[in-house]
Parts: C-alpha cells; sequence; structure tokens
C-alpha cells in the first residue's frame, strides 16, 4: 500500500514554511489505519514488548492499538499538567517552539520492555524527551516506532543509536 498517497500536506502550517504531513486523510481510509496497525505488530510482534509509550496526542492513534496486538500495557506521555498523579516532566524542543511532556512516576517498572510511538519524527525532540522519561523510570527502550520520518530533520540523530522503525519517510 502507498501510505504517502494517503497523507494530505498542509503548506504553512502551523508556521509558514513548514508543510504539515495530516494524517486525518489516512485514519479516515480503515483499510490503511489497518495496514499501519499490522505494520507496526507484525514488526514488534516477536521483540517481547512490555510497555507502549505513546506521546500526546496523536502518537495515542497508533499506540493504543499496537498495545493491545502486542498484549502490552499502554503508557500515556502527555503535556504538563494533564496527568493527574505524581509525574516526572522535561522540557524539549520543537522545530517551531519549545513544549513540556510528562509522565506518571509510576507508569514504568525497573526493567520492563518499552517500545516508543509517535505518528512523526521531525526534529526527534518529543521522542528524545520520552525515551529520557521511560530511561528515567529504568525501561529498557527496545525500540521507537513512527508512521512518517522527516529525514532533512536528522531526527534520528538525536535518538543515541536507538533502533527506529518507519513506514514513510519525506
Amino acid at each position: 500500500m502507498n501510505l504517502k498517497e494517503k497523507i494530505r500536506d498542509i503548506p504553512d502550517f502551523p508556521e509558514k514554511g513548514i508543510i504539515f504531513r495530516d494524517i486525518t486523510t489516512l485514519l479516515k481510509d480503515p483499510l490503511a489505519y489497518k495496514y499501519v496497525i499490522d505494520q507496526f505488530t507484525e514488526y514488534y510482534q516477536n521483540k517481547k514488548i512490555e510497555v507502549v509509550v505513546a506521546v500526546e496526542a496523536r502518537g495515542y492513534i497508533f499506540g493504543a492499538p499496537l498495545a493491545y496486538n502486542l498484549g502490552a500495557c499502554f503508557v500515556p506521555v502527555r503535556k504538563q499538567g494533564k496527568l493527574p498523579h505524581h509525574t516526572y516532566a522535561l522540557e524539549y524542543e520543537l522545530e517551531y517552539g519549545n513544549n513540556v511532556i510528562e509522565i506518571h512516576r509510576d507508569a514504568i517498572r525497573e526493567g520492563q520492555r518499552v517500545l516508543i510511538v509517535d505518528d512523526l519524527i521531525a526534529t526527534g525532540g518529543s521522542s528524545c524527551a520520552a525515551a529520557q522519561l521511560v530511561e528515567k523510570l529504568g525501561g529498557k527502550i527496545v525500540g521507537l516506532a513512527f508512521m512518517i520520518e522527516l529525514t532533512f530533520l536528522k531526527g534520528r540523530e538525536n535518538l543515541n543509536g536507538h533502533e527506529i522503525f518507519t513506514l514513510i519517510q519525506y
């Protein structure tokens, strides 16, 4: 399946000069959405994933069904102030600003095998921050999965040699 045909490009969003890769067009195609989840599931099914961590908000779209398919628990990483219990927080840079994400302090046990999932990797800021939070909790990162990779922003370089799996590259 050609997933790029399912992605809509929105020029100058959220700022002038940025091309936003809109996944809502893929999500409204049930066969394409199923294909993405199936591809992730097939790739990770034998890697003994115990925890799927997904970054708010679009990471949840792929992370939750993947966790279900893998028989793993699901842990949300959220924007600052959205999680109700004790958290660890980390600030990171976006390609067009800064943000802070948090994870519950009791979300991951020492040594658990963790997969981090998001819809897209650009500069790698949010994924790197999520990885640092997972490692702070003692999780062992098995890999990071993204539907889309913007290769020209070199986000892989910020992920400290972790295994990365992507379905589409721009």
